[in-house]
């Protein structure tokens, strides 16, 4: 199972891996069994935070266990890695991705650095897929007050093409109109993220590069589907599993208020995540539900 052929595959049939973060086992176990549900490959991701809570090599064992123990294509990506230490850990460890976001630095600072990761994480393991960032997203998987104004930072067609020649990257990650968190609108089913259509196919066409969608929590589906019909191969999904986490262990304790056994209440935590999973991974794969 090889994540470049699964990706390249996927962008013959006009579909799209799923990536969603986890940052315990509850998230972990919900996206793996609607994978395996659903007979699809899918990503796992851990940003910087969540490795250092689950543990760079931990996370990267119980991957590989899940995998090898059931043939399921579950790959791990190291998600926003900003420092090349960071990036040579996680290659160690054995995760099959990394995302090396300088995107907050000058284009040609970007450029430079990344240059060089590529160099050093295909060093030590020639398979990894290495992903860059160009342009601005926002920060932060959470519920925001208000979305930033990103219209003035999209990635420009020009300035990816330059990128990906420049860097040696395998994917690359525009700014498309897409962001990361979501407003309680958005949580609510109130309101939606549109995406720039045609600057993903622009940038598709001149960079050739697959492209990842992060901060795809509540895009309008019929945007989504646009997309990866426009060249995007990736879309991650974090901020709607945390907000399904929340209310299901919520659930939980309403249903159970002195329930006080982990294994009891945590189930209904990861029922609730894994039918937003289900329903993200039949929208990339286009499997009727």
């Amino acid at each position: 199972m090889n994540l470049r052929s699964l990706l390249e595959e996927a962008q013959k049939n006009r579909k799209a891996i799923g990536h969603f973060n986890i940052s315990d086992w509850i998230l972990l176990k919900a996206v793996f069994a609607s994978a395996r549900e659903l007979k699809v490959p899918v990503i796992v991701g851990a940003s910087e935070g969540e490795r250092a809570f689950l543990g760079v090599a931990q996370i990267a064992v119980l991957v590989k266990s899940l995998r090898e123990e059931h043939d399921v294509p579950i790959f791990l990506n190291a998600d926003h890695t900003h420092s090349l230490d960071s990036a040579i850990a996680a290659a160690k460890a054995g995760f099959d991705s990394i995302v090396f976001d300088l995107s907050a630095l000058p284009f040609e600072e970007n450029v430079k650095q990344t240059k060089q990761a590529v160099e050093v994480l295909k060093s030590i393991n020639p398979m990894i897929l290495v992903e860059g960032e160009i342009g601005n997203i926002g920060t932060g998987s959470e519920i925001h007050e208000s979305m930033p104004e990103l219209s003035k930072v999209l990635t420009a067609p020009e300035e990816a093409k330059q990128y990906v020649e420049s860097t040696g990257v395998d994917i690359l990650a525009p700014a498309v109109g897409n962001s990361h968190g979501m407003l309680q609108a958005m949580v609510q089913g109130d309101a939606k993220k549109r995406l720039d259509i045609k600057r993903i196919r622009e940038i598709k066409s001149v960079s050739g590069s697959l492209l990842t969608l992060h901060g795809g929590s509540g895009t309008e589906d019929h945007d989504l589907l646009e997309a990866v019909a426009a060249g995007i191969n990736i879309v991650h999904i974090n901020t709607e599993l945390r907000v399904a986490w929340r209310h299901g262990l919520e659930d939980a304790f309403a249903k159970q208020p002195r329930e006080i056994v982990p294994y009891k209440l945590l189930p209904i935590a990861e029922e609730s995540v894994k039918q937003v999973v289900l329903a993200r991974l039949r929208l990339f794969n286009q499997v009727r539900g």
